[in-house]
């Protein structure tokens, strides 16, 4: 497959917003270039590898800029200007080279598969030079391409692709076009096991979806999610009339997956995070286990009386391996487990709860590291309340009650009342915090006058593959905040509603759905202005009243972990007084 095919179909995917449309697209290129399906399956997200690589391209945005000057002789000046203009650094770098470029002799179409192996190589140089040697691959790319190639090899090099195509999305495409019979749920069950587009790309190429409904060692899975309910009466008798309840510690979500001596970490998003916990990863070595795949929560503790320390100081530990010994000592971790998913060969996915938890407790022995997520069973709402509240007095933000049924298997990546979460409603308001996504920006007035002002914000709707708005917010921000926006949305600003957002209010800018931020609010109300869940409400959607920054940004989460739109439904029809008063918000 040339280049040039593969940039006919990305404009023709950015150039819809209809979904069905999207996935059809899809279809067909799969189809036509079934040889070359793994290699699609990334790129069509700008990807050379699934998530959990980590591997990164490495060509920063002054890099591009500088190859582009030398290319075309345009001026720094003048590449400011054009980038204020167009917003994106693709369009730039096809502007610019539709002026007139350098040709090499040897000036042969660039195949699918070449461009590939490229970008690979790339994310190998590393080191002295490395900058310098990426930047001849860079010049080489754009001399060789055309103009239309090169806005997107530009977008892909910078991470920066957003034709609107998810990984939900990637996999409906890749069922309908070799497995259309199956249920989607299959494929899901599939990806939330191993998430790698090109991986559940062969399995369907090959009928073997069946084969692959379970965990892997070093393949982060999908964690499995909790409901919410509102009291814990309703709880029990939700779960059976007999519960496990376990304290909702306050962390880091932590696979830790070991083979041998060789141990991994991996966050709720599947970024690898080993390098950020050393003193866990040596604790783990003393599991009395050769393979094991275990879930729990990463907790900043007293070291000294074991107080439970807020979330936002275990949080201070992502993305941070240089100074770790320090920060390790500042803030101690100590991991709560509360399921095993592996154990010696033989995935665990399938047992019960009870079998679980046995199998975990006879597997791993506890110490100032390893702890197991402290537990009672019970029929019991009353004893559920007094557990609850000790949960509450340990540091915790509250229980999770877990089915003890014979069918209370670990469904990775999925909720479905096998796992319902309970934190207390303390002031008549929502009661447990929301991590939406920033779809939009509004620019600020008065004192904010310079900087944005306030945000719009979305709940995703995984039926539709969708970010429907939800509230705009004002409230909670500190100065701080405020000015330090303008440059976490930089690239992310757009001049057009980006294709997987559905929003009737209209930001003075878009922003592409990739930042996820943590929020509370009073109550939901109905309301003719946002599109939450309006396919289950009827003629409004839903709308968050009064919400606020909780100081937050889920880092941690990808955007498709964000709160979803049927979980605000859900929440809706829990309130105690609901009220059906419009809110415009």
């Amino acid at each position: 497959m040339l280049l040039s095919e593969f940039v006919d179909y990305l404009d023709r995917i950015s150039g819809t917003s209809k979904r069905l449309e999207m996935n059809e697209i899809m279809k067909q290129l799969f189809l036509e270039h079934r040889d070359e399906v793994d290699i699609l399956a990334y790129l069509i997200q700008g990807k050379v590898a699934p998530d959990y690589s980590g591997l990164e391209i490495g060509i920063s945005e002054k890099t591009v800029m500088r190859v582009l000057r030398n290319l075309t002789g345009a001026t720094e000046n003048e590449e400011i200007s054009l980038f204020a203009k167009t917003g994106d650094l693709g369009e730039m770098a096809e502007e610019l080279l539709s002026r007139g470029k350098q040709t090499s002799f040897f000036n042969e179409p660039l195949t699918l598969d070449e461009f590939f192996k490229i970008l690979l190589k790339m994310t190998g140089v590393k080191g002295q030079g490395s900058s310098g040697t990426k930047e001849a691959m860079l010049t080489d790319l754009l001399i060789r391409s055309t103009k239309r190639e090169s806005k997107y090899i530009v977008k892909i090099i910078t991470g920066n692709l957003r034709v609107g195509v998810s990984d939900a999305s990637i996999i409906t495409a890749l069922r309908l076009a070799f497995k259309p019979e199956i249920e989607q749920s299959e494929v899901e069950d599939a990806f939330n096991f191993h998430p790698d587009p090109a991986y559940v790309a062969n399995l369907l190429l090959n009928d073997r979806i069946n084969e692959s409904a379970g965990p892997t060692p070093f393949i982060p899975i999908k964690v499995m999610l909790a409901e919410r309910l509102q009291s814990l009466a309703q709880i029990i008798e939700k779960l059976g009339g007999i519960a496990a309840l376990e304290y909702k510690y306050d962390g880091l979500r932590i696979q830790i997956h070991k083979r041998g001596n060789e141990i991994r970490t991996f966050s709720r998003g599947n970024e690898e995070t080993t390098k950020q916990f050393p003193e866990i990863i040596e604790t783990v070595r003393k599991v009395n286990a050769d393979t094991v795949i275990l879930d729990g929560e990463a907790v900043p503790v007293n070291s000294e009386t074991g107080e439970i320390y807020p979330f936002q100081d275990v949080s201070r530990r992502r993305g941070r391996i240089y100074d770790l010994p320090e920060v390790s000592e500042e803030i101690p971790i100590m991991v709560f487990l509360f399921d095993i998913i592996y154990l010696n060969g033989v995935p665990l996915n399938g047992k019960s709860y009870t079998e679980r938890r046995k199998m975990l407790l006879e597997t791993v022995g506890e110490n100032d590291r390893l702890k197991f997520a402290t537990q009672i069973i019970t029929k019991s709402s009353e004893e559920a309340e007094k557990f609850f509240e000790t949960s509450i007095e340990s540091g915790c933000e509250g229980i999770v009650a877990k089915s003890v049924q014979e069918n209370s298997i670990y469904r990775a990546g999925n909720r479905g009342w096998l796992w319902i979460k309970f934190k207390r409603d303390y002031q008549n308001e929502i009661s447990d915090t929301l991590d939406l996504v920033v779809i939009g920006a509004f620019y600020g007035h008065g004192r904010r006058k310079g900087s944005f002002g306030a945000l719009l914000l979305a709940s995703y709707n995984r039926e539709r593959d969708m970010f429907e708005s939800v509230c705009k917010i004002g409230s909670g921000f500190t100065d701080e905040n405020l000015s330090e926006m303008k440059v976490i949305f930089s690239n992310l600003i757009t001049d057009k509603k980006p294709s997987n957002v559905d929003s009737e209010m209209i930001p003075d800018v878009w922003i592409y759905p990739e930042k996820v931020i943590q929020i509370k609010g009073a109550e939901i109300t109905l309301s003719p202005v946002h599109t939450c869940a309006k396919e289950l409400v009827g003629k409004n959607g839903l709308a968050i009243r009064f919400p606020r920054f909780t100081g937050t940004w889920r880092t941690d989460k990808k955007v498709e972990d964000c709160t979803s739109s049927v979980e605000i439904y859900e929440l809706f029809k829990m309130q105690k007084k609901t009220s059906y008063k419009e809110d415009s918000n």
